[in-house]
């Protein structure tokens, strides 16, 4: 069984982010991490190919750091990764895919791509649809059980209200993993260290004939999120306060 894992280098969700102009953000100073909800389908394929064998392979796009990120994942249990390098700090998502589409095909096709549900810095939740569109995939996301039997698998993803949904799919497909899958392992220091001497196959994303600049999505701008400010109590009947408070959303907070 050969199973992909979309791997992203995201900024710790505990970072404080400074901006160093309009449309980046200081990396410095930012500790980064795997993608939380990467970890859920990285365990998932880790614990899928300890059962019926095979290779589990990272793959992630991103700029010469994200090889720390990918040498932390490593150590869970891949076996081997592919690093498309690029010098952008946000790619377009569409961009992205066609990166990952083209080195998977160089690679050799998957039984299983597994991505998050989503990634905590941008939350696009675009890159598990437009790989599964790109390779003419079924795909299914948030999904909290997994049973793979052959060729086939049943997964199990929350709808809402307490209410799930359960899918039978072929295989290849195309996994978004979330919270409730499985319990990411915690590394041992042995595997720490073997993660070290894994290969990680670095390809410039121009080699795969792709142009970063050519997405049709672009970033406009980043904003700092205002700081809040301290709680103001309103006083009065409930018609009163009800009044004032659609006052102070329409007239303060230019929220109405």
């Amino acid at each position: 069984m050969k199973i992909f894992v979309c791997i992203k280098h995201v900024p710790d969700t505990a970072a404080t982010i400074k901006l160093s102009s309009e449309k980046n953000f200081e990396e410095a100073d930012c500790k980064f991490v795997v993608n939380p909800y990467d970890e859920y389908g990285l365990e998932e394929a880790v614990r899928l190919v300890e059962k019926n064998g095979g290779e589990v392979v990272l793959i992630t796009v991103g700029k010469a750091a994200a090889e720390t990120t990918l040498r932390s994942a490593m150590a869970m249990g891949a076996a081997r990764a592919i690093h498309i390098k690029t010098e952008e700090q946000f790619l377009d998502s569409a961009i992205t895919c066609k990166a990952i589409k083209a080195a998977i095909e160089k690679d050799g096709m998957p039984d299983i791509i597994f991505t998050g549900k989503s990634a905590v810095d941008t939350e696009g939740f675009q890159t598990q649809y437009r790989l599964a569109a790109a390779l003419c995939l079924p795909v299914v996301n948030e999904v909290s059980k997994l049973t793979v039997s052959g060729s086939t698998a049943v997964a199990e993803r929350e709808t809402g209200g307490g209410d799930r949904e359960v899918l039978e799919i072929s295989l290849p497909a195309v996994i978004g993993a979330t919270k409730g899958l499985n319990e990411p392992r915690y590394p041992k220091f042995p595997d720490i260290m073997k993660a070290k001497k894994k290969p990680i196959n670095v390809i410039p994303i121009a080699d795969l004939g792709i142009d970063q600049y050519a997405g049709k999505s672009r970033l406009i701008k980043l904003e700092a999120v205002p700081e809040r400010t301290g709680a103001k109590m309103i006083e009065g009947s409930v018609e009163q306060q009800v009044k004032e408070l659609v006052r102070i959303l329409k007239e303060d907070e230019k929220i109405l």
